[in-house]
């Protein structure tokens, strides 16, 4: 049990950097980025995701790869910041906040993006070698088997467990919360995939009123 008296002094600095957090994490790029680049509300199109994704269903490259890059970096920053003024235990606390405010951003009544990009900027700012990790396991599950949301899940699983083995076993514990929350975002994803009618890499995406799987 943590000391009364210690937990008394430290509880507020928890609070600002899950708020930090959040605050960073709940800035809708995705919809920024489209609505400046003429394309409209991204809301509207495809699965109806924030995320890049779901940008790139606008055809324009740019905006999801600044969509990308925007999500990714929020999660960074927010983890960097915070380590860097109160250490990498309050960073663990401020990448929990970053992640939940881009899958529940209050701006947007709570329907944010699904958090891979975000997930993988959380990666570089606590431990930039494991972010390649994940990266190259998401590539290689998606060349083998052209499902961006499997290769997600199973980057996101193998991250933490990696961490464990490793002796990073807060941050193994933290990115497991982030992977639970991924993965029931993602709960539409893995119902279609379980059914076989997930879509594809590359694949032509369904109508709106058939929202395809978008993983960002």
């Amino acid at each position: 049990m943590p000391d009364p008296i210690s937990w008394a002094m430290a509880w507020p600095y928890y609070l600002m950097a899950l708020a930090f957090g959040y605050v960073l994490g709940s800035i809708p790029f995705g919809l920024i980025i489209t609505r400046l680049g003429g394309m409209g509300d991204v809301r509207k199109i495809g699965s109806g995701n924030i995320g890049a994704t779901n940008v790139l269903r606008t055809g324009n490259k740019k905006l999801a790869a600044a969509t990308l890059v925007c999500d990714a970096l929020k999660g960074t920053i927010a983890v960097l910041v915070v380590k860097h003024f109160y250490g990498p235990e309050m960073a663990l606390i401020a990448s929990l906040g970053a992640f939940l405010g881009h899958l529940f951003p209050i701006w947007l009544k709570f329907k944010g993006g699904k958090g891979v990009a975000t997930y993988i900027g959380i990666l570089l700012g606590l431990n930039w070698p494991y972010a390649l990790l994940f990266c190259a396991i998401w590539l290689g599950v998606a060349f083998t088997f052209r499902y961006s949301s499997l290769s997600a899940f199973v980057a996101s699983l193998v991250t933490p467990t990696a961490l464990f083995f490793t002796g990073h076993v807060q941050m193994s514990e933290m990115l497991a919360v982030l992977t639970l929350l991924l993965l029931v975002k993602h709960h539409e994803n893995i119902k279609r995939l379980l059914s076989g009618e997930e879509t594809r890499i590359g694949q032509k995406s369904a109508p709106a009123d058939e929202p395809p799987g978008s993983t960002a």
